[in-house]
């Protein structure tokens, strides 16, 4: 999807009325098109170059670049520093964070850092378990949940504040997102617990729905 007011493909928009950042994946979304997303898995390697050559295969198919946080509880290269590295060459990316392994100091740091570096969305997860990946020793933080990281990064972007109270003189424009499994149990409390997500700040980014008879059980209940 081209914008008439898109500089150069992968720069940042301007940023309308009602929207909340100046990406490209949240105009496709309140446009109310079909917005395509995929996962890059970040290498095991301090070689930009294997960035770069991963996010090439996207090239012209997706709208936006989720960076993975350490999924399965396995240890890779950053995802801020992917974010930052797809950011320099005009790709949109999506910073993922889990709580996992960081407290409250340090994601309202990285929230800060990497909307600096011009990366325009955040996807909120809880994380794997520490037992899930190759590092079994390593201890969980679990600081936050991905409900109250949604609420966290909506207080930096939207009250222009830390949770500590201290302000924040340029706040964060980014559009933030969260999934949801409506298979997980207990599955009565699915959507409940989506709910609480919206409520949070989640806006854009798709919930893991694959059911339509689940989804719309979702819908009801919402």
């Amino acid at each position: 999807m081209n914008f008439e007011d898109e500089p150069v493909p992968g720069y940042p928009l301007p940023i309308l009325p009602g929207h909340t950042s100046p990406g490209r994946l949240e105009r496709v979304l309140r446009a109310g098109q079909f917005a395509v997303t995929s996962e890059l898995a970040p290498p095991d390697s301090a070689d930009p170059e294997e960035v770069y050559q991963r996010a090439r295969s996207f090239d012209r198919y997706v709208d936006a670049i989720n960076a993975t946080d350490g999924s399965g509880a396995n240890c890779h290269m950053s995802s801020l520093a992917v974010c930052a590295l797809l950011t320099r060459v005009g790709y949109a990316p999506v910073m993922q964070i889990s709580c996992r392994d960081r407290n409250r100091i340090a994601i309202q740091g990285d929230i800060l850092g990497c909307a600096a570096m011009g990366v325009c969305n955040i996807l909120c997860l809880s994380g794997d378990g520490v037992q899930a990946g190759d590092h079994p020793q390593a201890l969980p933080v679990f600081d936050l949940d991905s409900i109250s990281l949604l609420a966290t990064a909506r207080t930096l972007r939207d009250e222009h504040r830390f949770l500590s109270g201290r302000k924040i003189s340029y706040a964060p424009r980014v559009l933030l997102g969260a999934a949801e499994n409506p298979f997980a149990h207990p599955v009565a409390w699915r959507a409940q617990r989506l709910a609480k997500d919206r409520s949070g700040g989640r806006c854009g980014q798709p919930a893991s729905c694959h059911c339509m008879a689940r989804r719309c059980d979702v819908r009801q209940r919402g």
